[in-house]
C-alpha cells in the first residue's frame, strides 16, 4: 500500500492537468513541473537523507515519511497558491525517497531468505496496480468532483496505512556506526554498478515513450486510445508482478534478461508495424510484460548484492530511477523535436543493447544465479 500511495502520489497531476491548471491559475505546463519537482526531490535527497539516518530504527523511520505524505498530500489538496503547491510536491518527493529507500529491504527483513524476492514483489504490486487502476480512477474523481478530493483521499488513505502499519508492521533495529558502509564503499561493492546501470538505461528507455505515448500514438490515428493503451499497459504489467513473485527466488538472472529482450522485442515491433494498430497493442501489451517485474527484480538484485547497505543501495536506485524519468522527459522532448516520434523505438534499442550486455556480463555479482548471491 506504501508503494501504491508513493506512485498515485507522485503521478497524479499528470491525469488532473486541466483541473488544476484553472484553479491554481497557471498554465498546464506549469503544473506539469509539479511532477517535475516530485522526481528532483526524490533524486537530490534519497541517498544522503538514507545515508544520514542508517542508525535509525526503520519502523520510526518509516512512519515519519508515510506521515509526510499525509501532510503534503492535505496541503495540496487545501492551497490556493501555485507556489505552496510547488513546495508541498518537492517535499512529497523527499518523504517519497525515504519510502523507497526502505520498503524493499523492509519486506526482505519480513521474509525468511528463500522468500525474500517474493516479499518483494508483493510490495512492489502497488506500482502497476496505481498505474493501470489508481491513476484513471484518480482521473474520472477529479473531473467529477474536483481535484482537491483526489488529493483529500490520498490523505485518507495514507491514515489507514498509518493505523494499519502502527498495528502490524514490525521494527528492525538500524546499522551500528561500526558496521556502516560510506556511500562510496556501498557503490564500490561488487554487482552494485551494474544493478544501477541497468537501471539507468532499461528506465530511461522506458520513460522516453511512456511519457510521450500521446504525441506517438496520433500519427497513426489512436490519439483517443491513450487510456486504452495505457490500461493493456496495467494490466499487463499485472501480469508480470504475478510470474516475478512465482519466480524471482529462483530465476532473477533469467526474468532480467528476459525483461530486457522482450522489451526490446516489444520496440521492435513499434518500430517496424507501427503503423498497425493490432500490433501496437501486442506491443504494449509485451512493453507491459517487460516492465511489471523490473522494479521488484532491480531492487532485489540490489539489496542481494549489497547486503547489510541494503538501504543505501536502494536509496542509489530510487535516485538513478528519477534521473531516468526526468532523463526521458528530456531526451523524448528533443527526439520528438527534431527527428519526429518515428524514432523512439530506435532509440529504445539503442538503450537497451548495452542494457542487455551488462546484464549479461554480471553473471557472477550484479546479476547471478540467486544461490551465489
Amino acid at each position: 500500500m506504501a508503494a501504491f500511495i508513493t506512485v498515485l502520489t507522485e503521478a497524479m497531476p499528470a491525469g488532473l492537468l486541466p483541473q488544476m491548471s484553472a484553479d491554481l491559475r497557471v498554465s498546464e505546463s506549469l503544473i506539469g513541473q509539479l511532477v517535475t519537482l516530485y522526481a528532483i526531490g526524490s533524486m537530490i535527497t534519497a541517498i544522503p537523507l538514507t545515508a544520514t539516518t542508517q542508525s535509525w530504527r526503520r519502523k520510526p523511520l518509516l512512519m515519519t515519511a508515510i506521515v509526510g505524505f499525509v501532510i503534503v498530500n492535505t496541503v495540496t489538496a487545501v492551497s490556493t497558491s501555485y507556489p505552496l503547491t510547488l513546495a508541498a510536491r518537492f517535499f512529497a518527493g523527499v518523504f517519497a525517497g525515504v519510502v523507497w529507500a526502505l520498503i524493499a529491504g523492509y519486506a526482505a527483513r519480513m521474509a525468511p531468505a528463500h522468500l525474500q524476492g517474493r516479499a518483494i514483489a508483493v510490495t512492489m504490486a502497488g506500482i502497476p496496480i496505481a498505474l493501470s487502476l489508481g491513476i484513471p480512477a484518480a482521473t474520472f474523481l477529479g473531473a467529477s468532483v474536483g481535484w482537491r478530493l483526489s488529493f483529500g483521499i490520498m490523505s485518507a488513505m495514507t491514515l489507514i496505512l498509518i493505523v494499519w502499519a502502527i498495528a502490524k508492521v514490525p521494527d528492525f533495529p538500524g546499522q551500528k556506526s561500526d558496521s556502516r558502509l560510506s556511500i562510496a564503499g556501498v557503490f564500490m561493492l561488487p554487482g552494485v554498478r551494474s544493478v544501477l546501470f541497468v537501471t539507468l538505461a532499461f528506465v530511461l528507455a522506458h520513460n522516453i515513450l511512456y511519457t510521450y505515448i500521446a504525441p506517438f500514438l496520433a500519427p497513426i490515428g489512436m490519439a483517443d486510445k491513450v487510456g486504452a493503451i495505457l490500461l493493456i499497459f496495467g494490466v499487463s504489467a499485472l501480469a508480470s508482478i504475478w510470474v516475478t513473485g512465482a519466480l524471482i527466488d529462483r530465476r532473477l538472472r533469467t526474468l532480467v534478461l528476459a525483461s530486457i529482450v522482450l522489451f526490446a522485442l516489444a520496440a521492435a515491433t513499434l518500430g517496424v508495424w507501427g503503423h498497425n494498430p493490432a500490433m501496437v497493442y501486442a506491443g504494449v501489451a509485451a512493453w507491459g510484460l517487460a516492465y511489471g517485474g523490473v522494479p521488484t527484480l532491480f531492487q532485489t538484485a540490489s539489496a542481494k548484492n549489497a547486503g547489510d547497505a541494503a538501504d543505501v543501495a536502494q536509496a542509489m536506485i530510487v535516485t538513478v530511477w528519477n534521473l531516468a524519468i526526468a532523463g526521458g522527459g528530456i531526451v523524448g522532448g528533443v527526439l520528438l523535436d527534431t527527428i519526429g516520434v518515428e524514432s523512439f523505438p530506435w532509440a529504445l534499442l539503442v538503450l537497451l543493447a548495452p542494457t542487455l550486455a551488462v546484464a549479461w556480463l554480471a553473471r557472477r555479482k550484479g546479476f547471478p544465479a540467486v544461490a551465489s548471491l
